[in-house]
């Protein structure tokens, strides 16, 4: 091996949100994470909904304009529908006022 290229390789702790910490080796200090195999779903069969920056809320919310913007052209399409002219003659005064 080269000297001086490779990272060192140093013992480190691995700490999770839930209090779990793991000791190993890595190449960085003191690593942090938000779920490990003591709470993660898959291990403890248990369901959890894991909200990092309120992702859930934001896209609920997205959701909701979206609704009302859908709505709200609707409506104009309704609206603009309702005044269209059916006839040559409804034109023609349409044109007149």
């Amino acid at each position: 091996m080269k000297e001086k290229i490779h990272p060192q390789y140093q013992a480190t702790t691995i700490t999770c949100a839930c209090g779990e910490v793991i000791h190993t080796r890595s190449t960085k200090q003191n690593i942090k994470v938000e779920i490990c195999s003591k709470c993660h779903p898959f291990y403890t069969g248990k369901q959890r909904f894991v909200d990092s920056a309120s992702r859930i809320e934001r896209f609920k919310m997205k959701q909701d304009a979206a609704s009302k913007v859908k709505t709200v052209k609707k409506q104009k399409e309704e609206k603009k529908e309702e005044h269209q002219p059916q006839t040559l003659r409804e034109m023609l005064q349409a044109l007149k006022r």
